[in-house]
C-alpha cells in the first residue's frame, strides 16, 4: 500500500499536465508547427522521425515499442514515410533477413526544421521567463518524465 498523496498538488499536477498535453496535440498546433516548418506531414509521422533522429535506425518492432504503439501502425506510418523520402529501409547488421528504419539526409532536415519550428513556438511563448526560470522548468521536467517512466516500468530515458 503507498503512502498518501497530497491530494491538492497532485490535482493540480494532473490539471496542469492535462492542460499541456490539449495544447500540444491540437491539430491546429501541429499545422502551425509543420507549415512553419515546411515538412508536409501528419502529427502521428513527427514522433517517429523525432525517435529515428534520437535514437538511430532501429526495426520497425522496437519502433514500436519505443512509441508505445502496436505494429501495423509503425508500418503504415514507414509506408508514407519511405514514398514521401523521409525514411528508409536498411539493412540489420545483426539479422540480414531484416530491415532497419533509419532517417534518410531529407528526413532528418525534417526533424532539424520540425525542432526549430517548436523551440521558436516555445521560446515566444516563455519570452517573458527568465533565463534561469527556464532552465529550472526545463530540469523540473526531464525529472517528471523520468520519474513517470520508472514508476510506469519503462526504465528508459527519453532523452537518449
Amino acid at each position: 500500500m503507498s503512502a498518501p498523496v497530497p491530494q491538492d498538488d497532485v490535482a493540480e499536477i494532473e490539471r496542469a499536465l492535462s492542460r499541456v498535453a490539449h495544447m500540444l496535440t491540437r491539430f491546429r498546433q501541429h499545422d502551425r508547427t509543420v507549415l512553419a516548418a515546411g515538412v508536409p506531414v501528419d502529427r502521428a509521422a513527427v514522433p517517429l522521425l523525432r525517435a529515428l533522429a534520437e535514437h538511430g535506425p532501429m526495426r520497425p518492432g522496437e519502433l514500436a515499442a519505443r512509441l508505445a504503439v502496436e505494429a501495423p501502425h509503425v508500418t503504415r506510418q514507414v509506408q508514407r514515410l519511405e514514398r514521401a523520402g523521409y525514411v528508409e529501409l536498411l539493412p540489420d547488421p545483426d539479422d540480414r533477413r531484416c530491415r532497419r528504419v533509419g532517417l534518410s539526409g531529407s528526413g532528418l532536415r525534417a526533424v532539424e526544421s520540425i525542432r526549430a519550428s517548436g523551440r521558436r513556438w516555445i521560446a515566444e511563448a516563455l519570452a517573458g521567463w527568465s533565463p534561469g526560470e527556464r532552465e529550472r522548468l526545463a530540469g523540473l521536467v526531464h525529472r517528471m518524465v523520468d520519474d513517470f517512466e520508472a514508476h510506469s516500468g519503462h526504465g528508459e530515458d527519453a532523452r537518449g
